[in-house]
């Protein structure tokens, strides 16, 4: 079973488990257009709370010297190429660690290849594929061809890339159950639509065996992944509040010190400006 203490997304439960390889390679097969069949070839890597809050790097493999990562995203982020560089980074380390290499000696040593793939399944609307670039963060774009490390976002949702849901059913089968979920959450509690969405999935055949031995693992994952989003979006949305008062206050500021100057009392500059006498207490 699943370890109830793993509290990660539900795309990590489907394709970054040992326990469900078959799912990795098909997964694998769609994105790199290759037909392989032994699961043995697959060696799975991850990388624990990195960065923010439980956003992890989703699920990267080891597979024909490539080094493959794929991370799923609910959320549009610009930043991505910065987070596959600093996930890649601790995943070099491990492999030239495990495997002995000296990279201080006189003979240059070899690395998998790096492939960064980014799976989007978000709300937003964007482009069916985007290569988002480390370059296009620099300070200075004079010197972006020096370096360069790059996301491949993929978009999965309707319309969007058919043929590759359509060659890797886990993966058509995930979207149907992130698809459902959001219909029901129009007209339900997130909980109850959750548990619909689960149910529909099991009397259609979507992900039929893994949500009927995993069902209580997977409304568990969906919910900490659904109040963790909201907890985020939360402080984004006190930010921008803070933001607007701190605003509204330096314009109430400039209003009362022009009333002021105009010979206004202090009373009635503070009544038309809309202030508190707070923010003027050393005025004057």
């Amino acid at each position: 079973m699943v370890n109830k203490k793993y509290k990660d997304r539900l795309f990590c439960l489907l394709f970054g488990n040992e326990e469900y390889k078959d799912n990795v390679l098909s997964l694998y097969n769609a994105l790199c257009h290759t037909s392989h069949t032994n699961t043995e070839d697959i060696q799975i890597y991850t990388i624990d709370d990195v960065i923010y809050i439980k956003m992890k790097n989703d699920v990267s493999i080891l597979l024909d010297s490539f080094l493959y990562l794929w991370e799923q995203q609910s959320t549009f982020n610009p930043n991505m190429p910065i987070r596959g560089f600093m996930y890649f980074g601790k995943m070099y380390d491990r492999y030239i660690t495990e495997n002995s290499l000296n990279i201080y000696g006189k003979m240059l040593i070899k690395l998998p290849t790096p492939r960064y793939t980014v799976l989007y399944n978000g709300v937003e609307e964007q482009p069916g594929f985007m290569q988002l670039k480390l370059s296009d963060s620099f300070i200075n774009p004079d010197c972006s061809g020096d370096f360069e490390w790059t996301a491949n976002m993929v978009n999965l949702n309707d319309g969007k890339n058919e043929d590759l849901l359509n060659n890797c059913r886990p993966l058509k089968d995930y979207m149907t159950l992130i698809n459902e979920i959001r219909k029901n959450c129009k007209t339900m509690e997130f909980e109850s639509a959750v548990d619909a969405a689960v149910t529909y999935c099991i009397e259609h055949d979507v992900l039929k065996t893994f949500l009927l031995k995993h069902r209580a693992e997977v409304k568990d994952v969906c919910i900490t992944e659904y109040n963790e989003k909201s907890f985020v979006e939360g402080i984004r949305a006190e930010g921008r509040a803070e933001g607007r008062a701190e605003g509204q206050n330096e314009k109430g500021l400039a209003v009362y010190r022009n009333l002021r100057k105009r010979g206004f009392s202090k009373e009635d500059a503070l009544v038309i400006a809309d202030i508190s006498p707070d923010l003027v207490v050393n005025e004057d």
